[in-house]
């Protein structure tokens, strides 16, 4: 880290989705970026990442701002992917133009959880239909490098890795890694905080970011996590207990703040953490 101190950065974001209530997981994710943007005096953006409708609720989006407000924390402003849905249109419509993208008919059982093939690379760009089709970006053999502001460096070829990228399901709907990358660029967000399940998230987003036409590549620190007995992260689909349950329990803020800095590694023991101390405690831990 002490050879990128001398960055400017300018803003930086936290992107829940709201397909249920904030957990402890997401809680220290927060502490890392508002502490980090402490250290530069930068910008938050909340970013409510509800690109999926089909599991997206009003109910969490609201829930997200009142449960952040009551820990204390605060942002500039807000955005909402459902919001701005010509944003995502425009940047894939200019990539179909350019030959980089295509329809592909193949279901999320077809492809599983590994790389995808290229099924459909050669399909009729005329024939598209989404409702029958989603749409994919190009991703040619290339190595993507970068340097992880609290992991180092690191080296991987997204063709290798995940094939051609879903932008667009056949639902109709934007993929995770397409809107992100699009939100990163167009909301001028120059360094990303998240956690380390997201690490190899990054090389595709850089090369798509590339592909999409954005010239500077934002900066990333990814940290870690909150793990339960068998290694595992904290997550919605393993029933990770609520803040709002912890709330209507009548746990102090602080506390709660505390605990969670406490379980990340951020303090050796619980004690009250006011979000006020968080830039001190992101320093100390980056510079371990």
């Amino acid at each position: 880290m002490s050879e990128n101190r001398h960055f400017k950065f300018h803003k930086t974001r936290f992107a829940p989705s709201p397909t249920g209530y904030l957990h402890r997981g997401h809680i220290l994710s927060a502490a890392w970026v508002w502490g980090f943007a402490q250290t530069q005096n930068i910008d938050v953006i909340l970013r409510i990442e509800d690109h999926d409708q089909s599991r997206c609720r009003g109910e969490y989006v609201d829930a997200i701002q009142q449960d952040l407000s009551w820990l204390g924390f605060t942002w500039n402003e807000i955005s909402q992917q459902s919001k701005h849905p010509e944003r995502y249109q425009n940047h894939l419509e200019r990539l179909i133009k350019k030959g980089l993208a295509y329809p592909c008919s193949c279901t999320r059982k077809q492809v599983g959880d590994g790389r995808y093939l290229g099924t459909c690379r050669d399909s009729n760009q005329d024939n598209r239909n989404t409702n029958e089709t989603g749409i994919r970006i190009k991703l040619e053999e290339q190595t993507i490098a970068w340097t992880d502001l609290l992991c180092g460096n690191f080296s991987e070829c997204p063709q290798q890795q995940c094939g051609d990228l879903l932008a667009q399901d056949r639902l109709g709907q934007w993929t995770y890694q397409f809107a992100v990358t699009v939100d990163d660029w167009e909301e001028g967000i120059d360094l990303v905080v998240r956690g380390m399940d997201l690490l190899d998230s990054t090389a595709r987003q850089l090369q798509l970011a590339h592909l999409l036409g954005r010239a500077n590549d934002p900066s990333y620190l990814h940290h870690p996590l909150i793990v339960d007995a068998q290694g595992e992260k904290l997550s919605k689909r393993q029933l990770a207990r609520s803040i709002r349950a912890e709330r209507i329990e009548g746990i102090a803020p602080e506390i709660l703040l505390g605990n969670v800095c406490a379980q990340g590694g951020l303090i050796a023991k619980a004690r009250p953490v006011h979000t006020q101390e968080l830039g001190r405690l992101i320093t100390t831990a980056i510079q371990r």
